[in-house]
């Protein structure tokens, strides 16, 4: 599958589809135009990113989760990542600003806070690799139980 076939089955075949499999070159060429859009729409601005990534959320783990079932993994495992970062973002607790001496503005976070923060790092690392992993592995060459394997 080429990177124009990739994007346009992700983005208008499949949307928002669950069930079935995918190939890597589909998931692989639909991640690299993901990264591309989130990087441009960044250096437009937060609400243009904002606006890219709410529309790219679905489809890109709609294809992670029809990857996972590719290799015979069931698909909702996609949905361990996300989940980690999501607790990232919301438990881990942000540096305060630097003033113009280099000294930090306001409260540093606490011992604590910053131990949880260091967990949470090593578990999304090594979930992240362990993903990583999964999802470069080769298709299941015969039918699994997520149906036949997917047109190359």
């Amino acid at each position: 599958m080429t990177f124009q076939e990739s994007v346009k089955t992700c983005l208008t075949e499949k949307y928002a589809k669950f069930e079935g499999r995918a190939s890597r070159s589909e998931y692989w060429w639909f991640f690299l135009a993901y990264i591309i859009i989130m990087l441009i729409a960044g250096v437009i601005g937060w609400i243009v990113q904002l606006v890219a990534l709410l529309a790219l959320i679905v489809p890109m783990i709609a294809v992670g989760w029809r990857r996972l079932q590719d290799t015979g993994k069931p698909g909702w495992y996609i949905l361990i990542p996300v989940g980690l970062s999501l607790l990232f973002s919301f438990f881990v607790p942000s540096m305060p600003s630097v003033g113009p001496d280099g000294l930090p503005m306001g409260e540093m976070p606490s011992t604590g806070g910053m131990m949880v923060g260091g967990v949470l790092g090593i578990i999304q690392l090594v979930v992240g690799l362990l993903f990583l992993w999964w999802l470069t592995r080769p298709s299941d060459p015969e039918a699994n139980e997520y149906g036949p394997p997917p047109a190359a």
